[in-house]
């Protein structure tokens, strides 16, 4: 009976971090098509080096999704994703006068939730670090 709990639960983490790592993965892709934008709403926030922060945050998000995705380092990329999701929502989410920021800003906080969990609790045998 725990051996079939634990592979439910096993099976929970890889559908979860799947679920988790797409939205950066796509996130990241979709940033590499709009560089100007996005470096442009950085520097509208007044951090420095818009530039290396762009190229940074997409390799975060690709690479950091990659690995969550499939296991390997997950610990890692999901505490360093989580970090990112609650800085983000700091920095970019942060005009709570309008609905659609206070939306984002807890979607933010969600998101570095679910990661810091996956950091504290491990990808789950389903995964190359085996849990």
């Amino acid at each position: 009976m725990t051996q079939e709990i634990n592979a439910k639960q096993d099976t929970v983490m890889l559908i979860s971090r799947v679920f988790l790592a797409a939205l950066f993965i796509l996130a990241g892709v979709g940033k590499l098509s709009g560089m100007e934008g996005t470096v442009g709403y950085i520097g509208s926030k007044g951090l420095p080096f818009p530039e290396l922060l762009y190229f940074g945050t997409v390799a975060l998000e690709i690479g950091g999704g990659l690995l969550l995705a499939v296991g390997f380092k997950a610990r890692h990329a999901a505490a360093a994703l989580g970090v990112f999701s609650i800085l983000a929502a700091i920095i970019f989410h942060n005009d709570f006068a309008q609905q659609s920021e206070m939306t984002s800003f807890l979607k933010n906080l969600a998101i570095g939730g679910g990661m810091f969990m996956v950091a504290a609790f491990g990808p789950g045998r389903y995964s190359l670090d085996k849990g």
